[in-house]
């Protein structure tokens, strides 16, 4: 990985784009703000929603925000695209979204068995994660925030339950990220289809199980009509976060107030998603269990089949990557810290509570 002092010099290569130059003359600034997902799904879509609102208020209507639900100005997993081309000036996604342009942004949404949404937090903003973040997205003229997390997510929803490993292998399934790396190896066809997609999918038996996130949106999205079996935590994601990305030559023609506002409005969205996902997700939890739906853990002998396949997928991506693998060692070395202090101190907590 190249190392940009991006820091230091304040300024990004970006490709040549047909950016509207902001009418600063006009005291108004407009942006195009496409989101991978929904606008009015919870969690996801009101990230979206919520930060472009707080970007007016704090700017008193100086910077605005038209927000494009997923597929209504660019494709859902083509957000990223769209910023760095020009397109829009800013977009709101989840960094895996565009693994294929780099598979070191796994690290910056999910891994599997990796950290929890609070230790995330605390490897971006204290770990050098949001430096490593922000260096590789400056090769494609984009600026990260991070803007939200989901907390631990689901395993998914099945037809019929998972006593063993050879219950998966033959399987459709929507899952995303790493963990359907690891699925594959387990002999489960793993797919990634966008969220409207997800539902109709597992309704026709395109797909014979589906994860999506968790209660919440698993219960908004309907999958609870399809099958009756949900398996938690999700092995792949135990936390899941948000972005949003700007194109670098928007970002520095921005003043320094309105880089400020975005900065402190994607602070701001990231901890009203915790909170959303944390009190929404009991809700619907006991609700899905009012409507018989059983909610169960993978057996041991799944969970630790799962663990070698996705330590084989990382070991694979890292010796294919080098951008990968210089991710990967300040991921694990923090996550090597935050363990420990976990099971000595939160796990301790959880089991202890009446």
């Amino acid at each position: 990985m190249k190392r940009r002092d991006f820091l230091r010099t304040g300024a990004l290569a970006a490709p040549a784009a047909a950016l509207a130059a902001p009418a600063l003359a006009q005291g108004k600034i407009e942006w195009k703000m496409p989101t991978s997902f929904p606008a009015q799904a919870p969690g996801v879509g009101t990230n979206a929603t919520t930060f472009a609102a707080r970007v007016a208020a704090m700017s008193d209507g100086q910077l605005t925000l038209k927000v494009f639900s997923g597929g209504e100005l660019v494709p859902p997993f083509g957000v990223e695209d769209a910023v760095e081309q020009g397109t829009a000036e800013i977009g709101h996604s989840t960094p895996y979204y565009a693994a294929s342009k780099n598979s070191a942004l796994h690290f910056f949404s999910a891994v599997p068995f990796g950290m929890t949404a609070v230790e995330t937090a605390g490897w971006l903003r204290h770990g050098g994660g949001q430096e490593l973040w922000t260096e590789l997205y400056s090769q494609r003229g984009l600026v990260p925030f991070y803007s939200g997390n989901s907390g631990v997510q689901a395993a998914g929803w099945f037809k019929a339950p998972i006593e063993s490993v050879a219950d998966l292998s033959g399987i459709n399934m929507r899952i995303a990220g790493l963990g359907g790396e690891a699925m594959r190896k387990l002999g489960v066809n793993a797919v990634l289809l966008p969220a409207p997609e997800i539902f109709p999918a597992f309704q026709s038996g395109a797909i014979d199980a589906a994860e999506w996130v968790g209660p919440l949106l698993d219960q908004a999205f309907g999958l609870q009509k399809v099958a009756n079996y949900c398996y938690l935590p999700a092995f792949h994601e135990p936390s899941a976060g948000l972005e949003v990305v700007v194109n670098a030559t928007a970002w520095a023609e921005l003043p320094a107030h309105l880089q400020a506002i975005i900065q402190n409005a994607a602070d701001a969205a990231h901890a009203e998603s915790l909170a959303q996902f944390d009190y929404f997700n009991t809700l619907a939890l006991q609700q899905l269990k009012d409507q018989g739906v059983e909610f169960r853990a993978f057996p041991d002998d799944v969970v630790a089949a799962l663990k070698t396949a996705s330590a084989e997928v990382l070991d694979e991506n890292a010796a294919a990557n080098a951008d990968f693998a210089t991710v990967k060692e300040s991921y694990d070395a923090f996550l090597a810290l935050a363990k420990p202090y976990g099971m000595a101190v939160k796990a301790p907590v959880f089991s202890q509570r009446m």
